[in-house]
Order: C-alpha cells, then structure tokens, then sequence
C-alpha cells in the first residue's frame, strides 16, 4: 500500500500524489496519470499493482488544480463532474505536475509514464515535451487525436479500444498511421476497458494490455 505525500510543482503549486513503493530495489519508476475521477480507489490499486511488479509508482493528483481533493467514482454524475473538471484543466500545468513527480521518483532510476482515459492524453503531451522520459504508454487518451501533430521524444505504446464511444475509431487509426514507428494495439472493448469498477470493464483486453504494457516497461525502464 502507497501513501499520499505532497509535491509543488515548478510554478509554485502545491499538490497530492499517491505513492507506492516496491519490495527491495526499484527496476525504475512509473508515473500514473489519473482518469477525469481523481486519485480515487482505481488509481490507487493500480499504482499499487506497478509497485508489486517492481517499480517506484507514483499517481499525482492532477485535478488538485481546480478542485483540490477529488475522489469520486463512475456514475453519470460523476462523469459530469470529472468531465467539467477536465475543461478547466490546461495540459501545459499538467506537464509541470508530472514533471514534479517525476522529480519525486528520480531516485529510482529510468521514468516510464502511464496514463488512462484524460491521462492517456497526458502521457501522449509528456512524451512529445518532457524531457527525462524513458517511455510511454497511453490507454485511450481522448485528446491525443487533437495533438496528432506533436512528435514523441521516446517510444510510446497506445492502447485504443475499438468500440470507444469516445474515441471515433478512425480517429485512432489516423494517429496510428501519422505514427507508424510507434506501437498501437486496438483491443474488442470500449472506453475504460481497463477500469473494473466501469461498466465498459473488458478483463481479457485489460489483462492482455496490462501484460504488454509491462513488458514494455520492462525493455524500457528496466
């Protein structure tokens, strides 16, 4: 299990982060970026689960921002919520968070990022503009068909869902041929076939993504 500790980024702003550290010497470091829904139970656990597998984790708390705090889950209104939240964030502060945490975790040697649904679209941001980045892995990013234009500095893995409600699939299809020398895999599932406290919870896209996701990180962080 993780603690909550508190990071300030490089403009000044003091935030959370969820932090979980492994069992003996770190193989690297992982930031995961939240959904629209906060550092809530989900993030956690998975940031716990990375810290099973070996790694240094750490969730920082994005929204703290515009609404200091936020824990919510996956009704409707909770996606109203997160999805308002969202409006009011700017990818650009995003960056500095994630910058911080990546300060937080620097010890541990190499930095992969992760990133699911809004946080997908912030991994996609960090790999084309952070330096210090080993790696990324955005599962459903919702913008980055909008940030299409941007170049990665390191490899990046994409996971799209092929029924995504969000995420048109030939959205998807475009950043992967704008992408070529990346690494897409589109999986039978939706939106959030990652999250298994969602309706759209697909657990053999999750675990076969979860599985390649690793394995990455492994060739690339350590």
């Amino acid at each position: 299990m993780g603690n909550m500790i508190q990071l300030t980024a490089a403009d000044g702003h003091k935030f959370s982060a969820y932090r979980a550290e492994p069992k003996g010497k770190p193989k690297g470091a992982l930031i995961v970026v939240m959904e629209i829904f906060g550092v809530n139970s989900h993030i956690k656990k998975v940031t716990d689960e990375y810290a099973a597998d070996g790694y240094l984790a750490i969730a920082p708390a994005m929204f703290d921002r515009v609404q200091p705090g936020l824990d919510i889950g996956y009704t409707p209104a909770d996606i109203e919520v997160g999805r308002g939240l969202m409006q009011k964030m700017k990818l650009e502060d995003a960056l500095k968070d994630i910058a911080a945490a990546m300060q937080n975790v620097a010890s541990a040697g190499k930095i992969g990022i992760v990133g699911y649904c809004w946080g997908g679209t912030a991994a996609w941001k960090a790999a084309c503009n952070l330096a210090g980045l080993a790696c990324a892995a955005p599962y459903y990013g919702g913008g980055i068909p909008g940030l299409i234009a941007e170049q990665p500095k390191v490899p990046v893995m994409f996971h799209w869902g092929e029924t995504d409600a969000s995420i048109p699939l030939d959205k998807a299809k475009e950043v992967a041929a704008a992408h070529k020398n990346q690494t897409h895999y589109f999986y039978t599932a939706g939106h959030g076939f990652s999250c298994d406290q969602r309706g759209s919870f697909h657990a053999d896209s999750s675990k076969l993504a979860k599985s390649r996701t690793l394995e990455f990180f492994a060739k690339h962080v350590g």
